[in-house]
């Protein structure tokens, strides 16, 4: 039976950001370290893509590229990277705001002078825009819950021929946690139809599931990790020993034809 409420993460697991994610992070690297030349060495790009996934706030990002160029391996940062991180700000003796101020300033600034060319450097994963239509022909009730701001994920649906409400989009404006927003949508659609709602939530960050599986009154939410987003290896296998949450593939997610057979079964 379909669910009466299919909520997604948008970064990850919709939109591919990494390219932007990347050049955002080398711009704001230049800014804080001046380095010569500035242009990216070769190879860091595909570096820093695969660990994005370690990344937990905007600020940590040219940070990853400083510890990958002062020769931390892929395999030290996956292993212990808030440790490397933390550290790296404390040899550097520069605060976390300052990073957090230079990435923030790097992309509030593209957008401002060129918000078509940033837009272009998100991609949209395999078969999810295809979902979501099928998604409204059903006449599911689909929501968007993002760090990305609503604005932003609406224009670039748009420019895909998908025309989804702002009201269906809870984006970074919101400023609240996602645990919070499922709540929001069963209350609303309690105090609608007089009953809980079944509502499967797909996300790609193990910490933000964790964080809904904690809340007592969420039990009725189905949980998801989308496995083709930024999670590691070692997230996906936590996921699969999990009891409730349950990973999922992007094969399986682009199905029309079921809510969803999982990975694991």
């Amino acid at each position: 039976m379909p669910p009466d409420i299919v909520a997604l993460d948008f970064d990850g697991v919709i939109c591919d950001g990494l390219v932007e994610y990347f050049q955002t992070a080398w711009k704001a690297y230049c800014r804080i370290w001046n380095p010569t030349p500035q242009t990216p060495p070769r190879g860091l790009a595909e570096r820093f893509y695969p660990l994005r996934p370690v990344v937990e706030t905007g600020w940590e990002m040219p940070v990853l590229l400083r510890s990958l160029l002062l020769g931390s391996t892929d395999e030290e940062i996956l292993s212990d990277w808030q440790a490397i991180a933390h550290q790296r700000i404390e040899v550097e003796a520069i605060n976390s705001k300052v990073f957090a101020q230079a990435v923030d300033g790097v992309r509030d600034e593209w957008i401002q002078s060129d918000v078509e060319d940033w837009l272009t450097q998100h991609s949209f994963y395999p078969g999810v825009l295809n979902r979501l239509q099928h998604l409204f022909s059903d006449n599911i009730e689909t929501f968007i819950i993002s760090t990305k701001e609503g604005r932003f994920i609406q224009r670039l649906l748009r420019q895909n021929q998908i025309d989804m409400p702002q009201n269906r989009i809870y984006g970074k404006e919101v400023r609240q946690p996602k645990h919070e927003t499922l709540r929001q949508l069963t209350t609303k659609f309690q105090t609608e139809h007089g009953r809980l709602p079944t509502i499967h939530f797909v996300e790609d960050r193990l910490k933000t599931l964790y964080s809904v599986e904690s809340q007592p009154d969420l039990g009725h939410v189905s949980l998801y990790l989308a496995d083709w987003g930024y999670n590691t290896e070692g997230e996906r296998t936590a996921a699969r020993e999990h009891s409730r949450i349950r990973p999922i593939s992007l094969e399986t997610f682009a199905q029309d034809n079921e809510f969803w057979s999982t990975d694991s079964e």
